[in-house]
């Protein structure tokens, strides 16, 4: 077994921290950035995530028919956006397509905006239709760790309205599950509160990806302690709320 030694702050980083109105993005600037296509160099995400959709990408042949709209965006490029729609759109648009400074998930890199590609494209709200490349694409998301973040149905939820051309990165499996149970991230945090570290994990076994996930609530000190099995991958990542989750991974024909 290995020993793991969390900071306090490293509840703000991580794949699967929650970024809305009432959490927000209390990381870092987002560091190891990469152009999600090919020849761009104006459009970024975390690596990981390029890396990932670059793959899902060239599976279906996307980009022929797909255009990255935004990705990564500094507080002060969301405050700009923010301001531009309120001037433009008015506040009732804005607050239901627009995250406020501060609270978007592009400032942490996870996040794209994506269209079909034609002439004319709406940088808030970019056509994205449930048919054709574009649903071919929303099809295979959560295999490469995408989910659309925003569905219709759980705008209560999200505080967001529908937004089918939003995809967040959170990684494989949970990407999977939070599809296949049609869950947001809001809700998905909270149920995988229901498996404590130590006591119960969420076993999940389908299409080569083999993990067993549980929640570590962060402790009132400074740092967190728990141990993993070093004889498999892990990821540990915050929540961005009140700990961590742990994911140990067997097989992933993805990675």
């Amino acid at each position: 077994m290995e020993r793991v030694i969390l900071q306090r702050k490293s509840i703000y980083t991580g794949s699967l921290i929650l970024v809305n109105r009432t959490y927000s993005f209390a990381g870092e600037d987002a560091e190891d950035l990469e152009p999600v296509k090919s020849g761009t160099s104006d459009i970024f995400m975390w690596h990981r995530a390029a890396i990932l959709l670059s793959r899902l990408m060239g599976k279906i042949n996307g980009w022929q028919k797909i255009i990255p709209v935004s990705g990564w965006r500094s507080l002060k490029e969301q405050q700009k956006i923010w301001e531009d729609s309120l001037a433009e759109s008015g506040r009732e648009f804005t607050e239901k397509y627009v995250a406020c400074p501060g609270h978007s998930e592009h400032q942490t890199g996870l996040a794209i905006d994506l269209g079909l590609k034609q002439e004319n494209i709406d940088f808030i709200c970019p056509d994205f239709p449930y048919k054709g490349i574009c649903q071919t694409f929303r099809q295979k998301a959560m295999e490469y760790g995408f989910i659309e973040r925003y569905p219709s149905g759980k705008e209560k939820i999200t505080g967001i309205g529908h937004e089918p051309w939003h995809f967040r990165y959170v990684g494989v499996p949970h990407a999977m599950i939070m599809t296949q149970e049609s869950l947001t991230l809001e809700e998905y945090i909270s149920f995988i509160k229901d498996f404590p570290y130590g006591r119960r994990t969420y076993a999940f076994n389908q299409n080569g990806v083999r993990a067993f996930i549980s929640y570590l609530k962060a402790g009132e000190e400074k740092t967190t302690v728990l141990e993993v099995d070093s004889r498999f991958p892990y990821m540990i990542s915050g929540n961005n709320v009140d700990g961590f989750i742990l994911t140990q991974y067997g097989i992933s024909k993805n990675d």
